[in-house]
């Protein structure tokens, strides 16, 4: 499974996203594998809508890209602080982490440093 970050998720939804063509390209690239998202990525992908009150638009989105919600494991909140000081990520790139390590998948993302752990945990797509 390939987990997606926020920024990917956001940049295909948001059609004047800077990212919008390359996630676009990227998700045609990746389309024969599963996609998911943990539950706290896919909040932060509906902010934005909720607030500008274009939820089901942005639900059908994720929905056309069969976006599969991946829980956290019951241990997050501790397993979530230790990525947290180990990395130096922000909480939210934590959780894509996790979520790939839950689901041994792979994660797609535009932040370089994400990127870049995913990488040296073997996660990198």
């Amino acid at each position: 499974m390939i987990v997606l970050d926020a920024e990917v998720l956001i940049a295909q939804i948001d059609r004047h996203d800077v990212h919008h063509a390359a996630a676009t390209e990227r998700l045609l690239d990746l389309a024969d594998r599963p996609f998911g998202a943990s539950s706290i990525t896919l909040a932060e992908v509906l902010v934005a809508p909720a607030r500008t009150r274009t939820l089901p638009a942005a639900r059908a989105a994720l929905s056309a890209l069969e976006v599969s919600e991946v829980s956290l494991p019951p241990n997050a909140s501790e397993r979530l602080a230790v990525l947290r000081v180990e990395t130096g990520l922000a909480l939210p790139d934590c959780c894509v982490l996790l979520a790939a390590e839950a689901v041994a998948g792979t994660v797609l993302t535009f932040d370089d440093q994400l990127a870049r752990e995913a990488g040296r945990r073997g996660l990198d797509s």
